[in-house]
């Protein structure tokens, strides 16, 4: 058995209660001031105050972490981290004054990425996502949920979520897998809309289910893309195989998809941007989670979510990146954290929760990974010397983050 004992550091999200953290809970941030980890192969064997180190690791070799923080790993919920090339011209078309919606309607946006990603093969689609999946991890997110919907053809859906599997197989991070189809309208259904469904009803999910090649179904509820009766009926066919909905809701317009997504039972609805009271209401009484995503607000230049709106309702809220080439082309979760401070108003330890518990439950991972307890796995960042944990978004611009551990071994 190998092992590991890191000690002299302070220990943050030493949670020990079960499920996510909803509203007040959420700035409950149990620390060691002084404190020691030991870590057994791949978990979390034991933790404490040093005061009280057991003597039998009084000489056992040591990290001494002296002025260190450790934190739970990084739990990222949302992302699209499987997709070929960039979308930067679409950046500058957005600097001159085009919508999101502007861009999708004259051929870009997704549809631009579906095009590309149907001329590249999954080799390549899986050294790019690779690549992306390692510098993330050196960024300490050792938890990740990863969707499709680049492909909006049987093939091509098929070929991401081979993509994501592959990577579930290969890497030390735990992937979760969602199923994405439903993420806009190829240009041969825009008006044939009950055609694409069918084709992801009878067509997409039955081979999905087979492979076993996603974990989640998830639906882009919009204006102008998948409206809530359709969203329901895609959710409903993937329930039927096993498949728990995740929703893309409300982030251009209150578009109903977070009231379906509590009626469906979702474990999250993402985005949030555009939130009214009633929206905010079926969240608060429902144990659908609440995925904030500020790095795709910050970048489309709209409201950022109601953060202190949903926390002060009492409900339950994670916060994920978002990675896309269109809208977040960052997966770096220091930088969600420090903007959740900064422009939502969360408490660092509002933020830091919902990045790592929180996170971990918004992907059926809470009894594994996201917090600093015994039997959990050793998914942990070790930070540099820092004179508190407000100072990790306080420095938005520093690299603070020294090591990461996942499944106990050093990335």
């Amino acid at each position: 058995m190998s092992s590991q004992l890191i000690i002299n550091c302070k220990l943050a999200g030493v949670h020990k209660q079960q499920g996510p953290l909803r509203g007040a809970e959420l700035a409950e941030l149990p620390c060691i001031e002084d404190g020691w980890l030991l870590i057994e192969d791949e978990h979390i064997a034991a933790l404490g105050v040093m005061k009280d180190i057991p003597t039998s690791l009084t000489t056992h070799p040591a990290i001494d972490a002296s002025g260190c923080w450790l934190l739970p790993a990084w739990c990222d919920s949302h992302t699209h981290l499987v997709y070929a090339g960039s979308r930067e011209m679409e950046f500058v078309d957005k600097i001159r004054g085009l919508s999101y919606a502007e861009i999708n309607a004259r051929g870009g946006g997704i549809l631009n990425s579906a095009r590309v990603l149907g001329e590249t093969s999954e080799d390549i689609l899986f050294d790019q996502a690779w690549k992306r999946l390692h510098e993330l991890s050196r960024l300490g997110t050792a938890s990740i949920e990863i969707k499709s919907g680049y492909g909006l053809t049987v093939d091509g859906e098929l070929k991401m979520l081979r993509v994501i599997k592959k990577l579930k197989q290969r890497s030390r991070l735990t992937i979760k897998a969602s199923f994405l189809g439903a993420h806009t309208y190829p240009p041969e259904y825009r008006d044939d809309h009950r055609g694409y469904v069918d084709l992801i009803i009878h067509e997409m999910l039955p081979v999905i289910a087979r492979e076993q090649l996603a974990d989640y179904i998830d639906v882009f509820c919009e204006k102008g893309f998948f409206d809530p009766a359709e969203t329901e009926t895609i959710c409903r066919a993937g329930m039927e195989y096993g498949l728990r909905p995740k929703i893309h809701a409300n982030q251009l317009n209150l578009s109903g998809g977070v009231q379906v997504g509590v009626k469906l039972g979702a474990l999250s609805v993402d985005h949030l941007e555009m939130m009214d009271d009633a929206s905010i209401a079926a969240l608060k009484e429902s144990d659908t989670i609440g995925t904030l995503l500020p790095t795709a607000a910050f970048f489309l230049r709209m409201p950022f979510q109601p953060a202190r709106r949903l926390i002060d309702a009492g409900c339950a809220i994670a916060l994920a990146s978002d990675l896309n080439p269109g809208s977040s082309p960052s997966g770096n979760m220091n930088l969600v954290v420090a903007m959740s401070c900064i422009q939502m108003q969360m408490l660092p330890e509002e933020a830091i929760n919902a990045a790592t518990i929180n996170g971990a439950y918004a992907m059926e991972l809470g009894a594994v990974t996201g917090s600093l307890t015994p039997g959990k796995r050793a998914d942990l960042i070790l930070t540099r010397p820092i004179p508190s944990l407000a100072y990790l978004p306080y420095a938005f611009g520093s690299n603070l983050v020294d090591r990461v551990i996942i499944g106990g071994e050093l990335v």
